[in-house]
């Protein structure tokens, strides 16, 4: 089983940095019992069905597409951001063979279920935000809708991470700001952890060499150019319609999305798949 770094204090962004990028990224009990299935009948298996459920795990994402990067070929020209594409380069006994699921989320918290859980929230979410770009993307007739979509769903993979490596202080993080919803999750994370996840995030992007458009989409900075406007719109929503359809940043999300999709927020709201109720009370 993978360790975390040897001083468990340390609030130094590199040196988590080098353990995590050193350490076997765990992947979704889900996910490692799939793909066992899967490989029960190897010679009839297509891409398409190790797709579909590698998706489902943005951690299994990240592996595949990590993995896809640090081994292109000399003839390969562009950098693959579809996971369908990934596997169809590397092929099925390459996949099984060298991003074998051995290592689960479920078993490294399962002495810390409260981390567990949130982990399985934020993924949850993570998935929600994933829908909504990927929605957007085609309302928008972008034809690489599924470029967005993985964005969405690995915008918040450093949290993932550290919930995995480091579930106590996350714990502390969801406390402080449960205790005082006035707080900034920058702000607490710097205190506990030294840093912030954002930062963690564009390191992380960098050492594991995912494309360079995957990174852009996934960085907030960027925010004026329509894609990742489309990114930062569905994880935003998706962060605040977790916590109930009555979260006050919510209004501004609709109009935000409005803008961005130019619609009205009647159609927003259909769009996105509110709740009835909300139609007949967001003024």
């Amino acid at each position: 089983m993978t360790s975390v770094p040897t001083d468990t204090t340390t609030k130094d962004i590199y040196a988590w940095v080098s353990f995590i990028s050193m350490a076997e990224i765990p992947v979704l009990k889900q996910t490692a019992r799939e793909i066992a299935h899967l490989q029960e009948d190897e010679d009839k298996l297509s891409a398409r069905a190790i797709t579909s459920v590698v998706l489902n795990d943005p951690m299994m994402v990240f592996r595949v597409l990590s993995y896809s990067q640090k081994h292109k070929s000399r003839h390969q020209l562009q950098d693959l951001l579809q996971v369908e594409q990934a596997v169809l380069m590397m092929g099925t006994t390459t996949f099984f063979r060298d991003i074998p699921p051995n290592f689960l989320v479920e078993d490294t918290l399962k002495e810390n279920l409260t981390a567990l859980t949130h982990l399985l929230r934020l993924i949850r979410r993570a998935h929600r935000a994933a829908h909504f770009a990927a929605d957007w993307a085609t309302h928008l007739a972008d034809l690489h809708a599924e470029e967005v979509s993985i964005a969405a769903l690995l915008h918040d993979l450093s949290e993932m991470l550290m919930w995995c490596f480091a579930p106590d202080k996350m714990n502390v993080i969801h406390a402080m700001q449960q205790a005082d919803k006035t707080l900034r999750s920058q702000d607490a994370q710097q205190e506990v952890l030294g840093f912030k996840l954002h930062d963690l995030q564009k390191e992380l992007v960098e050492v594991f060499q995912l494309p360079p458009l995957l990174s852009k989409l996934m960085q907030d900075e960027a925010s004026t150019e329509q894609r990742v406007r489309n990114v930062m719109l569905a994880v935003n929503l998706a962060r605040h319609s977790a916590n109930g359809w009555d979260d006050a940043a919510l209004p501004d999300d609709y109009h935000d999305i409005a803008e961005f999709l130019r619609v009205d927020i009647d159609r927003v709201l259909r769009i996105i798949g509110a709740p009835a109720g909300i139609l007949n009370t967001k003024n």
